[in-house]
């Protein structure tokens, strides 16, 4: 199967890697569902996206994340624990990239599927604000 067209909200499999683990030195991640928030126009090469990652660590602190919703997940083929897309950590990459990997079970695959249209404009709209105000840590890939 060929890699999906990255469109927003789009939850890929995806290498991501943490502000802290980049601090580090690290240059991979750890592979997890990732929320793509936004893409460059198509015609742009090399053509580069946002993507936030999905944790079921709670968020604390100066994490912000919103809770995805029991239905959604099941609906994306996600597990039946309570899971966050994070807003305040962000990996920018190409499309395509070398940390994309096939869904586990699913080794022709990359993409689960779209998160519902108002869960991606509460998360776009929440993740723009703390981008704004310089509070969404970023890595560029």
């Amino acid at each position: 199967m060929s890699l999906p067209e990255p469109k927003p909200g789009l939850i890929v499999r995806y290498d991501f890697l943490w502000s802290h683990e980049a601090g580090r030195g690290q240059d991979q991640g750890k592979d997890r569902p990732a929320c793509l928030v936004a893409a460059t126009d198509s015609a742009v090469r090399p053509r580069y996206v946002v993507l936030l990652p999905i944790t079921h660590t709670p968020p604390s602190g100066d994490t912000v994340g919103i809770e995805i919703p029991l239905k959604v997940k099941l609906a994306l083929g996600l597990d039946e624990l309570p899971s966050w897309i994070i807003l305040s950590e962000h990996n920018i990459d190409e499309w395509p990239n070398s940390g994309l990997s096939a869904i586990p079970g699913n080794r022709g695959a990359f993409a689960y599927g779209f998160i519902p249209p108002g869960l991606f404009a509460t998360v776009k709209t929440e993740f723009l604000r703390l981008a704004q105000q310089k509070r969404s840590n970023a890595v560029r890939r």
